[in-house]
């Protein structure tokens, strides 16, 4: 069965679907409005999923892959950069990854310095502001390469997961010469859900944690060096996931 293409939510309605839906799909043209960016800005980007680096955390002991990270607070419009962190989950919100202390390698300075970096964090900051009220954002920001090296890709090792924070933000960066990495939407309390598969660079997927759990299915090559790009960033109050 084909999976479906995003059913995009009418930029109006953004906060509304959040707060009734708790999730929404934001069409590119639309992310570029609500960031005030242009296309030109989100794709001076692309090139540094070029450098991303292994990760040696896969339980499964798979090769396929390749990340960085980034911690951040927000308060209000200023965008603080934070000593590199370990990224941390409880085996509540991940039960394969969760209770380790992962430090994957930093995202590069050359990242954070352009222009398109700070506007659309703090852009969707903004965002988890309309739908929690104001107060500081502990942001954790994830560069994801899902590789087909070995046959298979897994964007989402852990299955369908919550993952502990206030608002999830998953971008679309890129699909390379790959069929599946569907992307599935389930509500956490009920049976209501929502499957598409994002196409399109910069495809934007807002999830209010509270509400709803989510997955991509993986992906299998169908020509030479198959992957799939994104950048995953997620907005907690309070601080960030640590051990007690």
């Amino acid at each position: 069965m084909k999976s479906p293409s995003p059913p995009y939510t009418h930029p109006a309605r953004i906060d509304h679907d959040l707060r009734e839906l708790g999730y929404a799909i934001v069409h590119p043209d639309d992310l570029c409005t609500l960031a005030g960016l242009r296309h030109a800005d989100l794709d001076a980007l692309l090139p540094s999923w070029q450098h991303l680096e292994a990760d040696a955390f896969l339980k499964d002991g798979g090769r396929y892959r390749h990340r960085r990270h980034a911690c951040f607070i927000q308060r209000g419009a200023e965008l603080a950069l934070q000593p590199h962190r370990p990224h941390w989950q409880s085996v509540e919100y991940n039960a394969l990854h969760g209770g380790m202390q992962r430090l994957f390698a930093p995202v590069e300075p050359a990242t954070l310095a352009l222009p398109a970096w700070p506007r659309l964090l703090t852009a969707l900051g903004n965002t988890v502001s309309r739908l929690r009220g104001e107060q500081p954002w502990y942001i954790e920001a994830h560069q994801f390469r899902i590789d087909t090296r070995d046959g298979i890709g897994r964007p989402t090792p852990e299955g369908a997961h919550r993952d502990g924070v206030d608002l999830v933000a998953v971008l679309l960066v890129g699909r390379h010469h790959i069929k599946g990495g569907e992307t599935r939407v389930f509500a956490a309390d009920g049976p209501a859900g929502q499957r598409f598969t994002m196409l399109e660079p910069w495809t934007l997927l807002l999830l209010d944690d509270s509400r709803v759990i989510h997955e991509s299915t993986p992906i299998q090559a169908t020509g030479p060096d198959g992957y799939r790009d994104t950048l995953v960033l997620t907005y907690r109050a309070g601080g960030f996931q640590g051990p007690a």
